[in-house]
């Protein structure tokens, strides 16, 4: 994993992964397009992991794609096109990552970086958090999947407003529309998401897993054809090793091995 850009490091059965360009706010570049990449492929191979935290270093997320690269004007497009299409890759890996996935946001989450956060299953921001879509300002449209996901959370109007205006939302704000679970003193963030994310330590991370990837295309599927991939699924999960001793434990009253997540406190300790 690289230091410089990436840091990587688990905590329990959770991985914490922090943008690591304080300096530049933690802009997306190469280097953390290839530290992802690598990143993303370790926490989906480790069996032990079963969520993930991702932040950034310095107080705040992300500042977006880097835009002060040293680049030859007449290369522009094709370097615009290149940086764009690297971090897809390792993007869409995080929002198909069959784990849950929790985004800690802590000042700035700028364009590219409002995308990334919003890639997670769910967000919790610090009461200093800013999240902007920022496109419009620089002359640019919205990237990163952000034209698909944010009018699937907070509705098509709504997502049109935030888009062409490039404005602040502040984190009350974006908790009132349902970008964010939960806003925390930014002293807390990294707890409270560790807190978030420890929710899921015995769930079972399969089912979780083909849960997420069936509700990520729930609004491009019929309602028969999630049927048909729901009964698939269902039918593997039926003759798990997991569901036979979950109903063992359930006929013989004793402890399930997933009791169910709790409902999640901002304000415990």
């Amino acid at each position: 994993m690289s230091e410089e850009a990436v840091i990587y490091e688990k905590v329990g059965r959770t991985a914490v992964i922090t943008l690591n360009r304080p300096k530049r706010k933690n802009a997306l570049d190469a280097a953390i397009a290839q530290a992802m990449a690598a990143v993303l492929l370790a926490v989906r191979q480790d069996a032990s992991v079963r969520s993930v935290v991702l932040t950034g270093a310095g107080g705040d997320f992300c500042s977006g794609a880097d835009l002060k690269g040293d680049v030859a004007e007449g290369e522009k497009p094709f370097m615009a096109r290149q940086l764009l299409l690297d971090t897809h890759r390792w993007f869409t890996e995080l929002v198909e990552l069959e784990k849950p996935v929790i985004s800690a946001v802590d000042g700035f989450a700028v364009g590219a970086g409002f995308s990334l956060a919003l890639g997670a299953d769910f967000v919790l921001a610090s009461e200093r958090a800013r999240f902007i879509a920022s496109f419009a300002r620089v002359g640019l449209l919205p990237d990163l999947s952000l034209l698909y996901v944010l009018p699937r959370l907070v509705g098509l109007a709504r997502a049109k407003e935030i888009a062409f205006s490039a404005r602040e939302i502040g984190a009350d704000e974006a908790q009132q529309m349902g970008l964010v679970q939960a806003v925390v003193p930014a002293e807390r963030l990294r707890n409270a998401a560790l807190a978030f994310a420890r929710r899921f330590d015995d769930a079972p991370t399969a089912v979780i897993g083909l849960t997420k990837n069936l509700l990520n295309r729930s609004f491009e599927t019929d309602r028969h054809g999630l049927a048909q991939l729901e009964s698939t699924m269902q039918g593997l999960f039926a003759v798990s090793n997991y569901h036979a001793e979950a109903v063992a434990r359930f006929v013989s009253r004793e402890a399930p091995l997933f009791a169910g997540a709790p409902r999640f406190d901002p304000a415990a300790p």
